[in-house]
């Protein structure tokens, strides 16, 4: 019976990966480590906690040595799934400190106590040997990137390399360039900056220690179940209610949109089939602007309730510190190593991601 060990798995993704691993594999055991701050929701793996005997829910924090220790040393842990993070960008440019705290001294916690736990040895030029079939997946983002060129304001139609993906749909590009994983780390908040740190710290724990480990940078995720502090449930949340929709700058930032479970099936390829050390980044290839996401969600809203489209309020606010212009990712490793393809189109995921924040928020009113 092989053990995971997914920390922040009350959050967004990480509640949608577990489902989607609970799925995938029956004779497997689950220990789920979340601190349950703002962001986590026990409600999110109601389902999979049911399942008394295959899964383990412990609260607390991976910067807890002594509890990370007592895991490992209680369930020997086979893969590890780090989904623990502070993620949201406009604390991090107040509150520095804590995302420094979790994202990048929390990894390495979490690395010490799987390195502690998993090796039995050392090769004959001094790497520690691991036992077989260990393996740690911290999951990143492409913020880590930096932000790339809207050199095309207007945006193009481009098409996917023939041969390379599943479909031949035509999509708009903002721009002649694309996050690789060869592209260089240029964070310019404090919050990818902390996700950048570790990203280098794991990949640094490789060299040294030889240490069994993958990295996944995704696009931005959407979908049911997020927390309303991000752009697309906010949007929602605030439509619903008939409160202001805050649009930073000009709102035409451009991002690269990926719905949650199209994202945790490329992680669940990445954890079973990688090659030890390999990155990989996993995209939408779904280019929107800002404007273009909130004027959607008010359009199918509109059509969902048969009300008008309200699109009075749109509230343009000044635009956040160090704002990153534009993500776009191209996921052709991923394509071409693991056989993965982002299959949910934009309109189906939101239309689904909208019906769900309508019947929750209606529900909860009730």
């Amino acid at each position: 019976m092989k053990k995971y060990l997914i920390t922040g798995a009350a959050g967004f993704i990480g509640s949608h990966f577990v489902k989607y691993l609970s799925e995938q594999e029956q004779d497997i055991f689950i220990v789920i480590l979340d601190k349950l701050t703002y962001a986590g929701n026990l409600h999110n793996i109601k389902e999979v906690l049911e399942k008394k005997d295959k899964v383990r829910f412990i609260q607390g924090d991976i910067c807890d040595t002594d509890l990370m220790e007592s895991i490992f040393s209680d369930y020997d842990i086979d893969y590890i799934v780090n989904f623990a993070a502070e993620s949201h960008v406009d604390k991090s440019i107040t509150q520095a400190k804590i995302f420094l705290e979790t994202n990048l001294m929390g990894v390495q916690n979490i690395m010490d106590c799987a390195k502690k736990s998993w090796v039995i040895g050392k090769d004959d030029k001094g790497y520690p040997v691991y036992k077989e079939g260990k393996k740690f997946l911290q999951i990143s983002t492409d913020e880590v990137y930096g932000s790339l060129e809207k050199d095309l304001p207007e945006g193009r139609i481009f098409t996917l390399e023939e041969g390379l993906f599943k479909d031949r749909k035509e999509r708009i590009c903002y721009g002649n360039r694309f996050f690789t994983e060869n592209s260089p780390l240029q964070p310019s908040s404090p919050y990818s900056a902390s996700k950048a740190a570790a990203d280098m710290l794991v990949s640094a724990y490789f060299e040294t220690y030889h240490f069994p480990m993958n990295i996944t940078r995704c696009s931005n995720n959407y979908g049911p179940c997020q927390f309303p502090e991000k752009l697309i449930p906010l949007t929602i949340k605030h439509v619903l209610e008939g409160k202001k929709i805050p649009i930073y700058g000009d709102g035409m930032q451009v991002r690269d949109w990926l719905y949650v479970e199209d994202h945790c099936k490329a992680i669940y390829l990445v954890l079973k089939y990688a090659k030890y050390g390999e990155i990989y980044n996993i995209g939408g290839v779904q280019e929107k602007t800002n404007v273009e996401i909130v004027s959607l969600i008010l359009e199918q809203i509109s059509k969902i309730r048969g009300t008008e489209k309200k699109d009075y309020l749109l509230e343009y606010v000044e635009d956040r510190l160090g704002h990153d212009r534009r993500y776009a990712i191209y996921p052709k490793k991923m394509v071409q190593e693991l056989g993965w393809f982002p299959e949910t189109s934009f309109e189906t995921g939101m239309q689904r991601t909208i019906q769900y924040f309508i019947e929750k928020i209606l529900t909860a009113k009730k």
